[in-house]
């Protein structure tokens, strides 16, 4: 069963200084006070569901014990249901630090565990993994991880391979795709569109470049995953060289943690999800995409399907891939980049009763599954409420309601209804409550991730 492990972390020391001390109580506590003024109402919702619906049990013809992890994250328990639904039978795991996930309550999972965190010790999260997978007799492990976790799970792989089947790409694919420029470069081999991009890896190689000749500015994106500056579009060159250093100069840009600067294409931002076997593209969604992407709805898009049908073709890939494009105004989409790993964009495939013949099937398919269409966009309630902040006009006002009338929410379900009233009202308290205890604030919560976003975080 689970370890249930405390948060492990220093106290606060005297060295934060005393606002930003303040500033994190009143953030913690003021969020908490929040979420506890919600919970009656949300009690109720899940106690009434619980009361009405009943889960329905489906036995497959050949059912098989499946392995996923990243629990904390929604599209983790999206795949378990899936494939609950389909009869199999799910084990999840996640990391020590999140024990504390809501959707390990969920009727889909049969057994939670929770593992070392493979960058801190990826030797002692090999064997976890390992000895979960000869105790629960696995069959597949369908690896649902974070931007960290994917290369150690492609790390795992040959170990676990003896055992069960890891569906999740090889470590030199897995460290390409994760790559930037790398995943460019072979895009553009491949003759598929990409943008015009540079490695960086000194601040002083955008200040000295000649701009003068590009018709386009630029944006700067950390090659390794980056949890906050991510969000930063800031365009290059700024107004002036003076300004244009300043900015380069504040970003942490070095041979060990290079930078992309990559062409910036004025369209319409996209992301997939693709789940491939094989080279075969056997799921496929796509939504139109932002910078903090937390709805999702299905849109038919044949250059982006055909794009990456072309790609994982070549490659002959298996596991699960996600990209980010843009398609520019006349009609060419380029592929920004790639995560080699599941997209929350996968919560889009709540009702269909194929997912998990489409990762488990070795017989090829007849076409790709694509959300159904009489699917509803998903979103998150939490997140939706928050917005409520942002609208200043009755025109927002009647958009936002639309939009949760039309849509429905990722976590909730009726006949599951526990990790709706668990992750709102456990899993995201019980961070809180750690970093109110090291005196430690944030820079926004995410109820899709299921985690606190901060600085230095994961």
């Amino acid at each position: 069963m689970a370890q249930s492990l405390s948060l492990s972390s220093s106290h606060a020391t005297p060295s934060i200084p005393w606002q930003t001390r303040v500033a994190a109580i009143i953030q913690n506590i003021g969020t908490l006070t929040l979420l506890l003024l919600a919970l009656p109402i949300n009690a109720s919702i899940v106690f009434i569901s619980w009361l009405i619906f009943r889960p329905q049990k489906v036995k497959a013809a050949n059912p098989q014990n499946i392995l996923i992890s990243g629990g904390k994250m929604t599209k983790a328990l999206q795949l378990a249901r899936s494939f609950h639904a389909a009869g199999h039978r799910v084990v999840l795991l996640e990391t020590h630090k999140y024990w504390l996930t809501g959707h390990r309550f969920s009727v889909a999972v049969d057994k939670f565990y929770t593992v070392p965190a493979p960058q801190e010790n990826p030797q002692a999260y090999v064997q976890a993994l390992v000895d979960i997978v000869k105790r629960e007799n696995i069959d597949v492990y369908v690896p649902v991880t974070s931007p960290v976790g994917s290369y150690y799970d492609s790390l795992a792989k040959p170990e676990l391979s003896r055992y069960c089947e890891v569906f999740h790409f090889d470590a030199d694919i897995t460290q390409m795709l994760d790559d930037k420029f790398a995943l460019v470069e072979k895009a553009r081999s491949l003759g598929l569109s990409v943008p015009k991009s540079f490695k960086i890896t000194s601040p002083e190689q955008v200040i000295n470049f000649d701009f003068s000749g590009e018709s386009r500015k630029y944006i700067l994106k950390s090659i390794p995953y980056d949890s906050v500056r991510r969000l930063d579009l800031t365009k290059v060159p700024c107004a002036t060289p003076e300004e244009t250093a300043a900015f380069v100069r504040t970003l942490p840009i070095s041979q060990e943690k290079p930078w992309i600067m990559q062409e910036f294409i004025p369209g319409k931002e996209f992301c997939t999800h693709s789940t491939v076997r094989d080279g075969e593209l056997r799921l496929h969604c796509c939504c139109e995409s932002s910078a903090f992407q937390v709805n999702y709805e299905n849109v038919d898009n044949p250059q982006i399907r055909e794009w990456v049908r072309r790609f994982v073709k070549e490659l002959k890939l298996t596991g699960q891939i996600s990209f980010d494009f843009i398609q520019a105004e006349d009609g060419t989409v380029y592929a920004i980049e790639c995560n080699p790993r599941t997209h929350s964009a996968i919560t889009t495939f709540y009702d269909h009763p194929q997912v998990a013949q489409a990762y488990l099937s070795k017989e090829a398919t007849a076409e790709t599954l694509q959300p159904l269409a009489t699917s509803k966009p998903t979103y998150w309630t939490y997140h939706e409420v928050w917005r409520l902040t942002g609208i200043r006009s009755f025109t927002q006002l009647g958009r936002w309601l639309g939009n949760i009338w039309r849509g429905t929410d990722a976590i909730y379900q009726p006949d599951d209804p526990l990790p709706f009233l668990m992750v709102h009202h456990w899993q995201i308290p019980l961070l809180l409550l750690n970093n109110l205890r090291r005196l430690k604030g944030w820079t926004r919560i995410d109820f899709n991730i299921g985690k606190l976003v901060e600085l230095g975080g994961d």
